[in-house]
C-alpha cells in the first residue's frame, strides 16, 4: 500500500466569506445553457405555429429564424457568463437590467450584421430590429425570473438537507465517543487531548457556518486529517488512512475552491461502515485528482459480507449522507457536478467529481 502523507496542510484558518445575494444566473453553467435553449427554442416554435394557419408554415418561419435564434441565445449566455463576474455584487435590480440588456444588445447586433448580408438581407432587414431586440429582453427576463425563482425552490431543500447533514455527519455517538478518548488522553497523553478537543472545535465551527460556504480544497483536507485524527484516538490501529495525492498539485490544492463540509461526511461513512464493525485493520483510501477543469475525488472503503445483498449489491446504510451531499450539489452546480458509488471486489467506493473553480 502506497501512503501519500500532505506535508503541506498546516492547519489554515478557516475564515467566513461573506454571502452575496446573487440574482444573475450563472450562465456558464451546462445546466443554465441547455435550459435557456430548450425555453427559447419551444417558445419561438409555439410562437410561429401559432401566428400561421398551418403547421408546415409555421414550421417554415421556425427554420428561418433558427439562426438568428440560436446565434442570439448562446451569445447572449456567453455575454451574461462574462458580466456576471462584473456585476454579481451590484444591486439585484442592476443584475435584472444586465439580464435584459445583455441579450437586446447582442441580438441589435446581430441582426445589423446579418441584415448586412446579401443572403440574409430579405429576412432580417430593418423592420425585424425592433421586435427582435423586445423579444432577446423580454427572454431575458424571463429566464433570470425563472431561475432566481428555482434557486428559491431549492431553498427549503438546502435547509432540510443541512438538518439532516448535522444528524449524519456529527452524529451524537460520535461527540459522545470522542469526548471519552480525550478524558482517556488528559492524564497520560495531556499535549494529545489538547490538540484532540482543538481538533473537535475546528469541526463544530466549520459544521455552524452557512451550509453554501466555500473553503478551499486544502482547508476542506486538513478539516478531514483533523476529523480521522479524533477517530484515531478512539480505534487506533483498526483505522488506516491511504491518501493518494499524485494527481494533484499544490497549487490547485490551494486555488481550487469546493462547498465546507463535502468531503467529511464521505470519510465518516467510510469509518462507520467500513472500520467500525471490524476487528482488524481496516483501510480508508482517498484518492484526489484533476482532470482539465474538473476535480476527482474517490473515497473507498471496506464492506462487511452481510451488506451485500444476492448479486453483491450493497444493500447497507441508509444512504442519508450521499443524499445530502447530491442534494447541495444539485444546488450548487446544477449538472455541472456527480457523485457515483459502487460495490466491487468487496470495496464501497465513492466517486465525486466537481467542476474546478477558482477563488474570485
Amino acid at each position: 500500500m502506497r501512503i501519500h502523507t500532505v506535508s503541506n496542510l498546516a492547519t489554515p484558518s478557516l475564515p467566513d466569506y461573506p454571502t452575496v445575494e446573487v440574482v444573475i444566473p450563472d450562465c456558464c453553467n451546462i445546466g443554465v445553457i441547455f435550459r435557456s435553449v430548450l425555453i427559447a427554442n419551444v417558445s419561438v416554435l409555439l410562437a410561429c405555429l401559432a401566428r400561421q394557419s398551418s403547421l408546415r408554415g409555421g414550421l417554415a418561419d421556425f427554420v428561418e429564424l433558427s439562426l438568428l435564434l440560436e446565434l442570439a441565445v448562446l451569445c447572449s449566455l456567453l455575454a451574461l457568463c462574462a458580466l456576471r463576474r462584473a456585476i454579481k455584487t451590484a444591486a439585484p435590480w442592476v443584475q435584472r437590467a444586465g439580464c435584459a440588456l445583455a441579450p437586446a444588445a447582442v441580438t441589435a447586433l446581430l441582426v445589423r450584421f446579418l441584415s448586412s448580408l446579401d443572403l440574409f438581407g430579405e429576412r432580417f432587414g430593418s423592420t425585424s430590429m425592433v421586435p427582435a431586440v423586445l423579444s432577446a429582453a423580454f427572454f431575458g427576463i424571463l429566464l433570470q425570473h425563472y431561475f432566481e425563482l428555482r434557486t428559491r425552490a431549492f431553498s427549503p431543500a438546502l435547509a432540510e438537507a443541512r438538518l439532516q447533514a448535522l444528524q449524519a455527519r456529527i452524529q451524537p455517538h460520535f461527540l459522545f465517543n470522542s469526548l471519552n478518548a480525550v478524558l482517556s488522553l488528559i492524564r497520560s497523553q495531556p499535549r494529545a487531548a489538547e490538540t484532540a478537543l482543538e481538533d473537535l472545535a475546528d469541526l463544530f465551527r466549520v459544521l455552524i457556518r452557512d451550509a453554501g460556504a466555500m473553503s478551499s480544497l486544502q482547508e476542506e483536507l486538513a478539516l478531514c486529517r483533523k476529523y480521522l485524527a479524533i477517530e484515531q484516538i478512539r480505534l487506533g490501529a483498526r483505522l488506516l488512512v491511504d491518501w493518494d495525492l499524485a494527481g494533484i498539485d499544490d497549487k490547485t490544492l490551494r486555488s481550487a475552491r469546493i462547498p465546507s463540509l463535502l468531503l467529511q461526511p464521505l470519510l465518516e461513512n467510510a469509518v462507520h461502515h467500513g472500520v467500525e464493525p471490524r476487528a482488524d485493520a481496516t483501510p480508508i483510501r482517498i484518492r484526489l485528482g484533476r482532470t482539465l477543469d474538473r476535480i476527482d475525488i474517490v473515497v473507498t472503503n471496506a464492506v462487511r459480507p452481510d451488506a451485500l445483498a444476492t448479486g453483491g449489491v450493497w444493500n447497507g446504510g441508509n444512504h442519508m449522507a450521499l443524499d445530502n451531499i447530491r442534494e447541495r450539489l444539485l444546488l450548487l452546480y446544477d449538472v455541472e457536478a456527480q457523485l457515483n458509488t459502487r460495490v466491487a471486489n468487496g470495496m464501497f467506493e465513492v466517486r465525486l467529481h466537481i467542476p474546478y473553480r477558482k477563488a474570485a
